[in-house]
């Protein structure tokens, strides 16, 4: 904020500062605007208030001035004058109507100011006119909170006499007396105890008052709120007690106030780190870390990773810590998780002084640390050179490598520091040593971009041209990495060859041309021309020899779109149209990723943009507009000097247009279209830009096609329309468009696929309530016929109710018992999916539960019953009373058919509505009863079930097998069975089976005796009929929907 010159202002603010009622009234005569603004929107009243002028102020509103008007920053002259603590400015803003709730930005109202700036009697005037006083500002605090921080006891007595909430809290859950506990006023915080307030509340981080006292040394307070009983020892969120908070910020009168109270010394927080971790590590922690050790503190305690006090005195640069620590019996190479010592932590940080004691008092500087490095490595990463001589000192064999094979000078070269370096250099360091990745000191310099480490190394005789184990030279590294060119002139200048190639095949001038390096391509160009270092210009260049790149250096700049780079490998090219192995052109690429400066470059030198790829003959055309890139695509089709076809189509039969739309980008698609791509062109399926415009519901694409004369008419070879694709999509917009396009062109034909659905099968079958609801309304869906597989069907067997409902109630009731041609109803299609709600809604509506299909003569319920579907027999048999004996064409019952699949919940609630003994004796075309089948399956529940209400164990199928040899797993194993049977009970096989103990019926048994003639034939039994359960044969003779295209593929998986 700006501090204005009053001379500079207008003569009726300056008036108000010089105090002159009079001046100010003369100037009011003299019509001076009495609401002007200065550039932060403050007016002569914010002055008058600020300035507590009484008589001014009332001057001013008297002769107009807006009494509310805020200021930028939405302060009001009432928050102005209670900040100045004038009573009779307050009072006069008061009497003329001063909003008393207003806030500024941080919704602060003029009771906050007060109660920050100990104005206790504008707040004596403020309270009555106020509804509540616990109103809280942006940051949840009240004015209490604010009284409380600020210390002002008389406000906060005021406040609490009025009903101001002691323990109300802000955002954080912070109450006023954690503010006033961490701010140590002490009077208050008797003042809020005295008057209920929680002395060990918690904020979100469960930091209580003490915790907030301790953290900011405030030891009167500290003591109190010990004297009142608090838990010394209590964590807040992260496991710190108020000691491990008083290390930390160095409160030393504190600790020992804390100490005295009992603190554990030794407690621990999440992470691990004790109170002397936090003393070690605080800049004023040393007399903390005394009083610590003198009561005991364990000095080699370990965090969870491993450190020690000492580690975090080391990592911090705390000397005196750390000389504490060592004197006290520290434990000098005490390891953490990372296997370093405090020798490897001081060395990373380059604390020398902390690396001379540890030195002294027997620390291994050969020690290992994090990836096997000592702490040579670290400091020589890190560029302390001071730091390296104190621990080359120590006696050291600096060719040792690490984990990785990396010796110091390895570190050294990385890290850039000359200073380092040379240290290392002119006490015999090995330049040419290699790592287990085969880089030597001059690759990681290289890598770095570290000029005078490269100059060191080189001029050491460091080997230019060594390749590590990808193949790379340093030469490789510094083209990637080298902005200014530095370090690749240097060493294209001490013979670093170009013309090397990593093991990929790539050399330094396609890792410059990746990274966009034009400097460095110039540099290599000036030493060899760059088609030489490419082996040749053109085509040729990804030949198929080993040694050449997958991709050309020309397409790795176009791909990254680095224009310079790009413009200084043209100069050297003579084809630009370059081909990767896929086929595709740097043109392509540039267009795919948007980079329009390259695209334009490379047009200007030729490159054709009707080339096409090997794989799927996109052209550069087809991946701008792919890939929405408007520019890129005006400027291909704007270049004068090729002939563009814009409508050139992709191995698919895509044309641009048709990625543009399918894509959605409008732009694109209005280019395309402004320059004469047709909209009628079709792809190997039949579809048009438009069909992929329903399928994603591009609604401004599709108005532009239909804009251009798109037909809704065209068909795929599926036969499906742009409006079967849309409805079947949900696209509601898009199919809103293509209808009122349909209206226009007077036919028909378009609005039923190849196996006769209309798109309001399709909507409904994919339960699009809003596309429902837009084809009813359009006269001819209420009208056409389609499929037999009604809309009703689609709907309920994808148990989509609320479609089903729109549909009984704008096309009526008799749509309820319609059938498809194999005579299924809708409650047959719901039954089969077991789709409750819409079995529920169908029978309430009218639907004939004991309707058969012509088929296999079939009810819902048999359906039902042969899928399983449990909860669909449940509400048929107890709802809709659907009559169980109905036989199918092989005369199985629901019954048969559920005990036949296994289906044991299905078959016992059918059996629990059956209570005739003829319709439990019921048998197929086979002759087998429920209890064949039931046995046959192995279903216990279902047997015994049968067997409770009647069923007969001697019942004979066709091939003369009772219950009991319908369990054989074959005709063999049952053939076996009777025989022993027989002799085992040597009387007519009827007695046999009856008698049998091992049964352990107690039932009673019905004589079903069979006639001779089922005894006589061979003694076999055959499973029954095989049932389909599955969606597929539910539909499959009937030519059924198929699912709605994902992106468009030709996918012929049927949905059900």
């Amino acid at each position: 904020m700006a501090v204005l010159k009053i001379q500079d202002q207008p003569s009726l603010l300056r008036a108000i500062f010089n105090v002159d009622p009079d001046e100010v009234r003369s100037l009011i005569f003299k019509k001076e605007d009495v609401n002007v603004q200065d550039n932060e929107k403050r007016t002569p009243l914010h002055a008058a208030a600020y300035l507590g002028d009484a008589e001014i102020i009332e001057l001013l509103i008297l002769s107009g001035a807006r009494v509310n008007a805020k200021d930028n920053k939405w302060l009001t002259p009432l928050h102005r004058a209670v900040a100045s603590c004038s009573e009779d400015a307050v009072a006069v803003l008061l009497k003329h109507s001063a909003d008393v709730n207003a806030r500024d930005k941080n919704w602060q109202t003029p009771l906050h100011v007060a109660a920050s700036n100990k104005a206790v009697r504008c707040a004596e005037a403020l309270v009555p006119l106020l509804s509540n006083v616990n109103v809280s500002d942006r940051a949840g605090r009240t004015a209490l909170h604010h009284a409380a921080f600020s210390g002002h006891v008389e406000m906060v007595k005021l406040l609490l006499s009025r009903g101001a909430n002691l323990n109300a809290f802000d955002k954080k859950d912070r109450r006023a007396i954690h503010w006033a506990a961490y701010m140590g006023h002490l009077e208050v915080v008797k003042l809020l105890v005295a008057s209920g307030a929680e002395v060990d509340c918690k904020d979100k981080k469960a930091y209580t008052p003490l915790h907030a006292a301790a953290s900011s040394g405030m030891s009167s307070t500290v003591h109190y709120l010990l004297s009142l009983g608090v838990h010394v020892n209590e964590v807040n969120a992260y496991g710190n007690t108020p000691l491990h908070l008083a290390c930390y910020n160095g409160q030393d009168v504190v600790v020992s106030e804390l100490i005295e109270a009992g603190a554990n010394v030794n407690q621990v927080n999440e992470r691990g780190f004790s109170a002397l971790h936090f003393a070690s590590s605080s800049r004023q922690g040393a007399l903390c870390q005394e009083l610590l050790l003198a009561h005991g503190a364990y000095i080699n305690m370990r965090s969870k990773d491993g450190k020690s006090p000492l580690h975090m005195a080391a990592t911090h640069g705390r000397f005196s810590c750390s000389q504490a620590l060592i004197q006290n019996g520290a434990e000098i190479d005490c390891e953490d998780k990372s296997r370093n010592t405090a020798l490897h932590i001081a060395a990373r940080y380059g604390h020398e002084l902390i690396i001379t004691a540890l030195i002294k008092h027997g620390a291994n500087a050969a020690k290992r640390g994090i990836h096997g490095m000592f702490p040579l490595h670290l400091a020589a990463l890190s560029g302390f050179s001071d730091c390296c001589r104190k621990l080359l000192s120590s006696g050291f064999d600096i060719d040792t490598p690490d984990d990785f094979g990396r010796t110091c000078l390895h570190a050294a070269a990385a890290g850039g520091n000359l200073e380092c370096l040379n240290l290392l250099l002119n006490i015999g360091a090995d330049f040419n040593r290699k790592d287990n990745f085969g880089r030597t000191p001059l690759h990681y310099a290289s890598a770095n971009c570290n000029y005078q480490c490269v100059f060191a190394l080189v001029g050491s005789g460091a080997s230019i041209n060594e390749l590590d184990q990808r193949g790379c030279s340093p030469l490789h590294y510094a083209a990637a990495a080298d902005t200014d060119g530095k370090c690749v002139e240097y060493l294209l200048r001490n013979d670093a060859d170009p013309a090397v190639r990593d093991k990929q095949g790539y050399s330094a001038v396609h890792y410059a041309s990746a990274y966009g390096r034009t400097l460095c391509l110039e540099l290599m160009a000036s030493e060899t021309p760059l088609d030489v270092l490419m082996e040749t210009s053109g085509t040729d260049i990804l030949s198929d020899s080993e040694s050449q790149a997958p991709v050309s250096p020309l397409h790795l700049a176009a791909y990254h779109g680095h224009c310079g780079a790009l413009e200084a490998l043209l100069s050297s090219l003579l084809d630009v149209d370059v081909r990767s192995p896929e086929g595709r052109t740097p043109l392509s690429l540039a267009c795919s990723r948007g980079h329009q400066e390259c695209v334009s470059l490379l047009l200007h030198h030729g490159a054709s943009p009707m080339t096409h790829d090997y794989t799927h003959k996109k052209t550069a055309i087809h991946a701008a507009a792919m890939n929405g890139h408007p520019e890129c695509l005006r400027l291909l089709m704007s270049n004068n000097d090729q002939h563009i076809n814009v409508d050139i189509q992709d191995t698919n039969g895509q044309t641009p247009l048709m990625l543009a739309v399918l894509n959605g980008h409008t732009e694109c698609v209005y280019s395309l279209l402004s320059q004469g791509a047709s909209v009628e062109n079709q792809d190997r399926w039949g579809r048009t830009a438009l069909h992929r415009g329903a399928v994603t519901g591009q609604e401004e694409c599709v108005e532009a096609l239909l804009q251009r004369g798109a037909s809704v008419c065209v068909r795929d070879i599926r036969g499906r329309s742009p409006l079967h694709l849309a409805s079947a999509c949900g696209r509601v917009g898009a199919l809103g468009a293509l209808l009122q396009a349909t209206s226009a062109s007077h036919t028909d034909t378009h609005l039923t696929d190849n196996h006769g659905y209309t798109p309001l099968h399709w909507a409904c079958y994919n339960g699009y309530d809003a596309c429902v609801e837009v084809l009813l309304d359009q006269e001819v869906f209420r009208k056409i016929k389609g499929n037999s597989f009604s809309p009703l069907h689609c709907a309920v067997m994808n148990d989509n109710e609320g479609v089903a409902e729109m549909l009984i109630d704008s096309l009526g009731t008799t749509i309820i018992n319609t059938t498809d041609s194999k005579g299924r109803t809708p409650l047959h299609a719901a039954a089969f999916s077991d789709h409750v709600e819409c079995v529920s809604l169908l029978l309430s509506h009218g639907a004939q539960a004991n309707v058969v299909d012509t088929n296999m003569r079939r009810t819902p319920l048999m359906m039902a019953a042969l899928n399983g579907q449990t909860n669909a027999v449940e509400v048929l048999v107890s709802s809709a009373k659907a009559d169980m004996a109905f036989q199918d064409r092989k005369r199985n019952t629901a019954l048969h058919l559920a005990c036949s699949k296994g289906h044991e919940t299905s078959a016992l609630l059918i059996l629990e509505k059956v209570s005739d003994r003829n319709l439990i004796n019921c048998t197929n075309a086979a002759l087998q009863t429920p209890l064949h089948v039931a046995a046959r399956k192995g279903l216990t529940v279902v047997v015994q079930e049968l067997l409770g209400k009647g069923a007969s164990v001697l019942a004979v199928d066709e091939n003369g097998y009772t219950p009991a040899l319908a369990c054989a797993p074959n005709r063999d194993v049952a053939d076996c069975l009777a025989l022993i049977l027989n002799s085992m009970m040597p009387t007519s096989p009827m007695v046999t089976i009856a008698a049998l103990p091992a049964l352990s019926l107690t039932q009673t048994v019905i004589n079903h005796h069979p006639t001779s003639n089922h005894i006589s034939k061979g003694v076999a039994f055959d499973a029954p009929p095989p049932l389909r359960p599955d969606h597929a044969s539910y539909c499959r003779p009937e030519c059924p929907l198929s699912s709605a295209d994902d992106e468009l593929n030709d996918s012929d998986s049927e949905t059900y």
